[in-house]
């Protein structure tokens, strides 16, 4: 088993190390700029994501499908992801996760602008795209497309399953003294009867539960914040120029370099939005919506609340809180956010510990869907259902075993899933510049598309 985690450990720090990092960065400044910077429509994306289209075709609404790809993207790495970056690359990587989500917007637009494109409908009324359907109908790459099927579905019992399951059962054992067992037990139960379901049972749970605890977690910290309030503009300006000149953190913090502020920042802002992974766009295909252009504009609004607001959020609570109390301790990421919430009286570890729970629970729900609509891709929607019983038992199984080569694997996995996803956006990104100029640069948004 040492063997195995050890030559994990090797692939995973290859896999996400510079030329990936480069390549999904890259190519979020890259259309960025094909696409004329759609970052400029996000309050329109916010408004229409609340926006109800009956004449739309499609299962779920826009906002039941963005409220389903947040509930897989706001995990655990929102919070204690951020919360690492600072403590091995210094509070400059804030601004570089930041950054990432303001560039990744276009990414995350592109993607799902093509897995509406090219989606298609089942007899039964339902609505199945993604990056495989895009490869295969877009490309004729149907091979790539098998391959990104296959790194989903894995990565969903490990990233969005048995991570997430054994996050709750540990928070749960530390703050009330829960069994695993038990509270394995107890997820497993209500994971089933919402995935049992389907899109719409998942998308109308994530919808209800998505604001609330987005909501709850922001205010919280924006509390956290008012009571660090004289070292709230300190810390921003140490974040912006720790970026650039990390010898200027001094104070707490570790010492890094530049590289080190950027490629953590960079790489858990990436991992954080999952825009270029290929994951978002697979839920985006069913939703409701007259063209592609719509619906693109309202995932890319996940990355925008996700990265852009709530890691930032985060990132500004940490530095703040290491700079209102010298003696915070951070030997890992972990560490670091236990200290900086823990400080606050009343709110800051309840805040912490709900925030957690929930934001792990809910990307269970969203990564079941994208897992069972890689399967249905591989192998008919038969075989979706057995995967469905085997994912409500990875629950459990998560809860109550250790995860260090799951973790590994999951990682790999993520990774994996990106390349053939960036394969699709880069060799259709003329199709989605040209859907983009006709819908939303020609003040079309409101025309009907025809299927492909």
């Amino acid at each position: 088993m040492r063997g195995i985690e050890e030559i994990l450990e090797s692939v995973n720090g290859f896999l996400w190390g510079w030329p990936l990092i480069v390549l999904l960065l890259g190519t979020h400044i890259f259309l960025t700029f094909r696409l004329k910077f759609p970052q400029r429509k996000i309050f329109t994306a916010i408004r229409l994501s609340v926006t109800r289209d009956k004449r739309a075709k499609g299962e779920v609404s826009q906002f039941g499908a963005l409220a389903t790809a947040l509930a897989a993207t706001i995990g655990t790495g929102n919070i204690v992801g951020i919360a690492t970056a600072v403590a091995i690359g210094g509070p400059g990587a804030v601004l570089w996760c930041w950054l990432t989500g303001v560039f990744g917007i276009a990414t995350k637009y592109a993607e799902s602008l093509l897995a509406i494109k090219y989606r298609i409908r089942q007899p039964d009324g339902s609505y199945l795209g993604g990056p495989m359907y895009s490869l295969e109908r877009g490309l004729g790459l149907k091979w790539l497309g098998v391959l990104f099927a296959v790194f989903t579905a894995v990565a969903s019992f490990g990233i969005g399953n048995m991570v997430q399951a054994n996050a709750i059962a540990t928070i749960t054992r530390e703050s009330f003294g829960v069994s695993p067992l038990w509270m394995g037990l107890a997820v497993a139960v209500l994971v089933a009867a919402v995935v049992w379901g389907g899109v719409k049972s998942i998308s109308r749970v994530c919808g209800a539960l998505v604001p609330f605890m987005a909501v709850f977690y922001v205010g919280g910290c924006i509390y956290i914040l008012v009571a660090n309030s004289a070292y709230v503009w300190p810390a921003l300006k140490l974040i912006v120029t720790a970026a650039f000149t990390p010898e200027a953190a001094g104070g707490g913090f570790v010492g890094s370099t530049v590289l080190m502020a950027a490629r953590m920042g960079i790489a858990r802002g990436l991992f954080s939005n999952e825009s270029g992974l290929g994951s978002a766009p697979i839920v985006a295909a069913a939703a409701r919506t007259r063209n592609p252009v719509r619906q693109a504009l309202v995932s890319a609004s996940g990355t925008f609340w996700d990265t852009v607001v709530i890691c930032a959020v985060t990132g500004l609570v940490i530095v703040s809180s290491v700079m209102a109390y010298p003696d915070i301790t951070y030997a890992d990421g972990a560490t670091l956010t236990r200290s900086a919430f823990s400080k606050i009286p009343l709110v800051g570890t309840p805040l912490l510990t709900f925030g957690l729970m929930t934001f792990a629970f809910s990307t269970i729900l969203g990564w079941c869907y994208y897992g069972e609509r890689a399967v249905a891709y591989l192998h008919g929607c038969r075989l979706a259902r057995v995967y469905k019983v085997l994912y409500v038992v990875a629950v459990f199984v998560g809860s109550v075993v250790n995860l260090k080569v799951v973790w590994d694997l999951a990682d790999c996995m993520n990774a994996l899933m990106a390349l053939p996803n960036l394969v699709a956006l880069i060799g259709l990104s003329a199709v989605a510049a040209r859907e983009t100029q006709k819908y939303l640069w020609d003040n079309r948004l409101d025309d009907h598309h025809e299927e492909v």
